[in-house]
């Protein structure tokens, strides 16, 4: 398939520091973090976990989709990630200065695929979802391809809900917004542009992360035209490992065994899911 994708690399705990940490909006964060070589290698839709160090509420780590990685001048410096403020350990992270240490856990999962065959992708991000399509848009055209025939679907809640609408742009893709109240772009439910861009254009590849109910609709919208549909599902983790079961979701449609989102995903095939 002449897929561009690297092996999984290997996971590495570490005590990562914190680069900077700004608001992108009251509730929205993207903190940049200065971590070690093998973080370098990491593929688009895996996470990390992270902890505060010295911290003991909560007591398990959390996952963050790794949103992009950093390079100055050619040389990996360390990653990114956006996430929400929704709860305790969130509110927390917002605290974190430049300096902080971070414990760090990753690269975690499975990614994304980026073939050569697939030179017309459709990207569909609901609300902090949209935090691992950044990386994919970038390692998409980091290996050639154009993708001023593609789409970039942003939806959320209201405006703010629409996150990186600049950095889409700047990639040439074709970006499409909506939102519940209308505040931004169009009101209507993200999988209507999806639709349209399907029926104008049949992208070869069809890639979404965000709440499940989007999820399962994207899914059904790519069987209905044929097409080949990855998944990054979010979802509440234990240990991040595999070790807990906890993350289990909807069974696989060959084996008919649960999936494990944190060893098994976080990115699916959605044909092989039965939602």
């Amino acid at each position: 398939m002449g897929l561009y994708m690297k092996p999984l690399p290997r996971k590495q705990q570490e005590t990562a520091t914190v680069i900077w940490n700004q608001p992108e909006s009251p509730s929205y964060f993207r903190m940049g973090l200065a971590c070690s070589a093998p973080y370098q290698d990491a593929l688009p839709g895996q996470f990390v976990t992270l902890h505060l160090p010295g911290n003991l509420t909560p007591l398990l780590r959390r996952p963050f989709s790794i949103h992009r990685l950093i390079r100055e001048n050619g040389r990996f410096k360390g990653m990114e990630i956006l996430y929400k403020v929704v709860g305790g350990f969130t509110e927390k992270l917002t605290r974190a200065a430049s300096g902080d240490a971070i414990d760090l856990l990753g690269p975690v999962g499975n990614g994304f695929t980026v073939s050569k065959e697939h030179k017309k992708v459709a990207l569909v991000g609901g609300g902090i979802g949209i935090a691992p399509l950044v990386f994919l848009a970038e390692t998409i055209a980091e290996n050639g391809i154009d993708l001023s025939d593609s789409v970039a679907c942003l939806g959320g809640r209201t405006a703010e809900d629409i996150l990186c609408k600049a950095f889409f742009a700047s990639t040439g893709i074709n970006v499409r917004t909506t939102t519940d109240d209308g505040s931004e772009g169009e009101q209507a439910l993200v999988t209507r542009p999806l639709e349209q861009w399907i029926a104008d254009r049949r992208p070869d590849m069809v890639y979404a992360c965000g709440p499940m109910p989007m999820l399962r609709a994207v899914a059904d919208i790519a069987s209905q035209n044929g097409l080949p549909c990855e998944i990054s599902i979010e979802t509440i983790m234990a240990c991040g490992l595999g070790a807990c079961l906890g993350c289990a979701v909807n069974k696989d449609e060959t084996s008919g065994k649960y999936q494990h989102v944190c060893i098994d995903g976080p990115v699916f095939d959605a044909r092989k899911l039965k939602f």
